[in-house]
């Protein structure tokens, strides 16, 4: 009798499904571009990695144009220099002074420094209202009171990419770099990542594989081949 109890409630017994809380994330401002006001314009006559006899050509005769809110995305195979590319327009677009800008890079720790909390990487004043909003963004990412005051470095991949999206949404920047942005957020996370990056009311540059961000965020769709940027279709 008891073996037959046990096989009913293990037949009742169903995997818990996997379930997220969407998070809660937006811009605090509303970037105001000229449609016909060019933000970007460079020429990469040669993209290389390496030195000396280490160097190697990765692409050449990169030319690059973005005009008021356009959002861009460039895709490649894994190697073709994506990556490369986005550290040089970061290094040259920031010596702008007139241009407003924000990057996220593939590593995050590129910018963060590891022994700093969520809260000392995002405050920009240290004021009280300035902490309160802090935490309150914190809390509606999911971050715990312990994940709030805990170092950079023992946070995971999700809630480092987390963070370095919200520095973004308060930056004020009118144009976004942003080098894999959707690559440490779960599926369940995507399609509200999407949403947000889509109706960002500034231009943006960025570097995906993920399909879906490909076809519902950028305007335009590049590929980085060994010849320089091909324009492909959405």
């Amino acid at each position: 009798s008891q073996g037959r109890r046990l096989e009913k409630q293990a037949e009742s017994m169903t995997e818990a499904p996997q379930y997220e809380r969407e998070i809660n994330l937006k811009f605090d401002y509303e970037p105001v571009i000229p449609s016909a006001k060019t933000l970007v314009d460079i020429d990469v006559p040669q993209l290389c990695i390496g030195e000396g006899q280490g160097k190697r050509l990765l692409s050449q005769g990169i030319r690059l144009r973005l005009r008021g809110s356009e959002k861009i995305c460039i895709t490649g195979r894994n190697g073709s220099g994506k990556t490369t590319l986005m550290k040089l327009l970061y290094k040259e677009l920031s010596k702008r002074p007139e241009l407003k800008l924000a990057y996220m890079p593939q590593n995050y720790e590129e910018l963060m420094d590891p022994d700093m909390t969520a809260e000392e990487f995002l405050a920009r004043e240290g004021g009280r209202e300035e902490r309160v909003m802090i935490y309150n963004r914190l809390a509606s990412l999911r971050f715990t009171p312990d994940d709030m005051t805990r170092r950079i470095r023992e946070l995971s991949g999700g809630q480092k990419a987390k963070l370095m999206l919200l520095s973004l949404t308060l930056s004020g920047a009118d144009l976004l770099l942003m080098d894999e942005p959707t690559r440490n957020f779960s599926p369940l996370s995507g399609p509200v990542i999407r949403r947000i990056l889509s109706g960002f009311g500034g231009a943006m540059i960025s570097v995906s594989h993920d399909r879906k961000f490909i076809e519902e965020v950028p305007d335009t769709v590049y590929e980085l081949t060994a010849e320089g940027l091909k324009a492909q279709a959405i």
